[in-house]
């Protein structure tokens, strides 16, 4: 494990160097880091990680964006989410993988009361329909990984939020 400072990330290119795969969940919100600072973490130091983790020698780039993830979209989460995408597959990995879940459900440490509140609701619509709006991170996580293990079906994969669900439970 390496701990380096983003805001001097190229002086850490050390950290990405001999690395096959690559995994990012890097991300902030509004709320805490302000316009600005979640276009940064968001956009600019993933990008950046990406780019670094490329010249190390990744061959293989999984990044988890968010469902919706559009550049033109007029709602900055999804704008920023779909420009980080775009870049994340312009660094020319032999392979790069996608994956945008729908809400995430996890036990947060800080306090999000609107998102405790979404994750309550979904949590109970997820027993009807376990696949349309949200997905545990373990799923995330394990599809993550599920995702360097099987073969890849092309050069850059997209996985929704139902392909999460079906490849972290295989």
């Amino acid at each position: 494990q390496a701990v380096v400072d983003f805001e001097r990330l190229s002086e850490h290119a050390a950290a990405f160097q001999g690395h096959d795969v690559g995994f990012c969940c890097l991300g902030t919100t509004r709320a805490k880091a302000g316009v600005d600072g979640f276009v940064r973490v968001d956009r600019d130091y993933v990008a950046q990680a990406a780019e670094l983790a490329r010249a190390g020698g990744c061959k293989h780039f999984v990044l988890q964006s968010s469902q919706g993830a559009n550049r033109h979209s007029r709602f900055l989460y999804l704008r920023v989410k779909g420009e980080v995408e775009n870049l994340v597959q312009a660094v020319g990995f032999d392979r790069c993988t996608i994956l945008r879940p729908a809400v995430l459900l996890c036990n947060r440490q800080e306090s999000r009361p609107t998102e405790w509140m979404a994750q309550q609701f979904l949590g109970v619509v997820a027993r009807v329909f376990p696949t349309a709006y949200s997905v545990p991170v373990e799923t995330v996580a394990r599809a993550m990984v599920a995702s360097v293990l099987q073969p890849g079906e092309g050069k850059v994969e997209v996985l929704e939020n139902r392909a999460i669900h079906k490849l972290g439970k295989a």
